[in-house]
């Protein structure tokens, strides 16, 4: 909950700075390679995560990786690995493409399920989220097979958990509740 909390923080911070600098889209589409390159390799996740490999190697890493990025993404990637909150870097890149995308206009629905969302699916659902929000909406689709099936649905705040994990533990509660 506190990464949470400092990767919005974060990611604010980034947003002010881009919106003064008119680099919202430069740093988006930086923030979108940080995502995608993070979820594409394990080892990357492992030497953000690592405690054992040095701030300097892993700023010296990322900086060669992410080369050619915007200004201000390159002063995240410092700033973060400064204060040693560099395992972040992946939900604060996250937390910055919806925080950009609401102030277009736009919403980011985050649709966690046990498998990949189908394309009939995904359109089903933009079309109630769009309904129900009244922005136009994009679809993130997380995988997480610990919800063993359902979904759980985010647009900002806000959160609708259907999935099977979550009412296996209502159930599980009601019992303890009522012994």
């Amino acid at each position: 909950m506190k990464d949470t909390r400092a990767a919005i923080r974060y990611a604010k911070a980034i947003l002010d700075i881009a919106v003064d600098n008119k680099a919202t889209a430069d740093v988006e589409n930086d923030m979108r390679t940080v995502v995608k390159t993070i979820s594409d390799s394990k080892e990357l996740k492992n030497m953000l995560a690592s405690p054992i490999v040095k701030a300097e190697d892993k700023k010296k890493a990322l900086t060669t990786i992410f080369k050619g990025a915007h200004a201000i993404s390159e002063g995240l990637i410092k700033l973060l690995v400064d204060n040693r909150r560099i395992g972040m870097l992946n939900e604060v890149a996250l937390k910055y493409i919806i925080l950009n995308e609401q102030l277009k206009g736009q919403d980011v629905a985050v649709v966690t399920t046990a498998v990949p969302l189908t394309k009939d699916l995904e359109k089903k659902i933009l079309v109630q989220v769009a309904q129900i929000t009244g922005n136009e909406v994009t679809i993130q689709n997380k995988i997480d097979e610990d919800i063993i099936g359902g979904f759980i649905l985010r647009i900002g705040d806000l959160q609708f958990d259907a999935s099977v994990a979550n009412k296996l533990n209502n159930l599980k509660r009601e019992f303890t509740n009522s012994l």
